[in-house]
């Protein structure tokens, strides 16, 4: 019974990441914005949804909604000077951010309670709920987000708004040649984007029904790089599919210890080969598990046809 509650566990965290990869994947992946302070908007999320459960006790998807719109709205204000920066120094101003969030929301004990953490009342709970219950009941409103989610970024990275992402991750001059402002679609990526991780944050926080500043490391953003990069960039179902088997391998190693000797810590051991994976990847199948699929257009139609016929 244990084993079935803790697989259960890990179908939940496979949803709740699923949605942050997503939002990575929308800036990375068909924008080419490379965010390493995913973790900041996470934890704007799981804060927000957390002392707003706690202190007025809102209906808990206002909570999701307002985890959201506060996320945006923290990437909104980091995009308009990162955004003009080099993708090396965007790199770095990101991952800063994460760090600064955490160190705030860690020193502030009037709101967040500093180290001590947040409880978060159960989102969805009634008399007499059994543990096996509650995990059901997470599991239909994560998957729930995360299929509404994955349904909008696959119209929105179809329509002529993703083509224009991905021409400005080709080639930012061409793009602006055209008349499309970098800047501006750059800043709305990443408001969406943040506003997604907040989703995410808002999920995990009232799945877990507490919150601390430890649980927001910069491993996180780090996690979810990897599940994007092992599924696929600008590649959604790989993305799932990266997450998932993320998710498995990590959680998977911490049950591993009580059924096997290892000469090594088993969460190390996955830090270890989650950087050989990487490497492996990235030297022999940078496009990862899926690759990206080609935009499928009239025009792109024409130019086909129009080659088969000048190779006839």
């Amino acid at each position: 019974m244990g084993l079935f509650v803790y697989s259960l566990d890990i179908i939940v965290f496979i949803g709740i990441f699923a949605i942050v990869a997503l939002s990575l994947n929308l800036e990375y992946g068909f924008t080419g914005l490379g965010n390493f302070g995913k973790v900041a908007f996470f934890l704007a999320g799981a804060y927000t949804y957390a002392i707003l459960m706690e202190r007025t006790g809102i209906p808990f998807y206002l909570a999701l909604i307002m985890a959201m719109l506060v996320s945006a709205g923290i990437g909104y204000l980091v995009s308009l000077p990162a955004l003009r920066l080099r993708e090396d120094y965007l790199a770095i101003v990101t991952l800063a951010i994460g760090e600064v969030l955490r160190l705030v929301v860690k020193t502030e004990d009037s709101i967040a309670h500093g180290v001590w953490g947040i409880t978060v009342p159960p989102a969805i709970h009634w008399s007499g709920m059994s543990v096996l219950e509650m995990r059901m009941v997470n599991i239909g409103l994560v998957y729930f987000c995360l299929i509404l989610c994955f349904i909008f970024f696959q119209l929105m990275t179809r329509s002529p708004y993703g083509r224009v992402l991905r021409a400005i991750r080709e080639d930012e001059v061409a793009a602006e040649a055209l008349g499309k402002n970098r800047v501006k679609y750059k800043a709305q990526v990443f408001m969406l984007g943040s506003a997604l991780a907040g989703l995410g944050g808002g999920l995990y926080a009232q799945y877990m029904q507490y919150i601390n500043p430890y649980m927001f490391l910069p491993m996180v953003t780090f996690t979810v790089w990897i599940m994007v990069i092992v599924g696929g960039p600008a590649n959604n179902w790989g993305v799932l599919l990266g997450a998932g088997l993320v998710i498995l391998f990590e959680r998977g190693a911490r049950i591993i210890k009580d059924y096997l000797l290892l000469p090594i810590d088993p969460i190390n051991l996955q830090y270890i080969l989650f950087g050989v994976l990487v490497i492996f990847l990235l030297a022999y199948r940078p496009q990862g598990l899926l690759k990206e699929r080609q935009l499928e257009t009239k025009a792109i139609e024409g130019v086909q046809k129009w080659k088969n016929r000048s190779s006839e």
